[in-house]
């Protein structure tokens, strides 16, 4: 199987490197803007702990909302089920910065995925602190996850996304006024802003996402969190992590899958594989495009898609 997914993985990477229609990038964030879209990235972290790569697997780039899954599973360390008060686990049906659906529901989000929850989430996670340790707290989780110490915050990304983070600045005050947002705004959007910028390569993320892959397990040992969680993450992915197009992707690729409007796309085979793919141009509904085209290909040719058509 090693062999057959190395000549996969390198056809779908060459596929991809030749494919017409690219996407758009996210011109909202002006540092995102500049990213060449010509990129494309794959990386399949298997469960007996092969790495297969294709294209630009060791290229960083801001993996914004992936940033959503580290959180989550820190803030329910910390708090548990509790975190289900102020957050939902419905997919939402609207864009990933709707501020209607929060209105209609008295300020509590409808996921932990669509930015009005990952802010409620990082509020959770700043828990009376200061931003540069809850910062500091999701670095240092994704070091031990990925056993690589050079994963950092592109500050660049983090100071354009907050002068024209807007919207997200809408959404935390209106959840203020719900009391669902506890601390300071600013401080708040200080870390989520700063979450969003961290900077990874697909190698990189596909390491840190094998603990979802081995049932909460981390590979050099010990546990992350509990089968359990480990679980009922995955199908939070799976039902929630591509906003108003989380069907089609569980139709169309059939694995649980998280994308970030930098392009990227973690995706978890439970038991078998922990994906990560990018390329910077987005789809109307803003997740990569080729990077779901790729992840549909390589779930055909391994079969491992749980959900999609033959």
């Amino acid at each position: 199987m090693t062999a057959d997914l190395e000549a996969i993985v390198t056809d779908v990477a060459a596929m991809m490197r030749g494919a017409q229609e690219r996407g758009s990038v996210a011109s909202y964030i002006p540092e995102l803007a500049k990213v060449d879209a010509s990129q494309f990235g794959l990386a399949v972290a298997t469960a007996d702990g092969r790495v297969v790569t294709g294209g630009d697997a060791d290229t960083g780039f801001s993996i914004q909302s992936i940033s959503k899954v580290f959180a989550l599973t820190l803030a329910l360390g910390k708090v548990g089920d509790q975190l289900w008060d102020r957050v939902g686990r419905e997919p939402s049906g609207t864009a990933f910065n709707s501020i209607v659906q929060l209105e209609h529901e008295h300020g509590i989000p409808r996921n932990p995925f669509i930015n009005a929850g990952a802010i409620v989430v990082t509020d959770i996670n700043l828990g009376g602190h200061q931003p540069r340790v809850a910062i500091g707290e999701i670095l240092r989780f994704l070091h031990y996850l990925a056993g690589d110490d050079d994963i950092a915050i592109n500050e660049a990304v983090a100071a354009s996304e907050t002068a024209s983070g807007f919207r997200n600045m809408a959404l935390a005050n209106y959840m203020r006024a719900f009391d669902n947002v506890r601390h300071d705004v600013d401080l708040v959007l200080g870390a989520y802003f700063h979450q969003c910028a961290i900077e990874m390569s697909c190698r990189q993320l596909a390491l840190a996402g094998r603990y979802l892959m081995l049932d909460g397990r981390h590979p050099g040992g010990g546990r992350v969190v509990s089968p359990r969680r480990a679980r009922r993450i995955n199908a939070l992915m799976l039902t929630c992590g591509h906003y108003d197009a989380s069907g089609d992707f569980a139709f169309r690729v059939g694995i649980p899958g998280k994308s970030g409007v930098g392009g990227g796309i973690m995706a978890v085979v439970p038991g078998r594989a922990s994906i990560a793919v990018w390329s910077p141009g987005l789809n109307a509904s803003g997740n990569s495009h080729l990077g779901t085209l790729a992840l549909e290909e390589l779930a055909r040719r391994t079969g491992w898609a749980g959900f999609s058509p033959p």
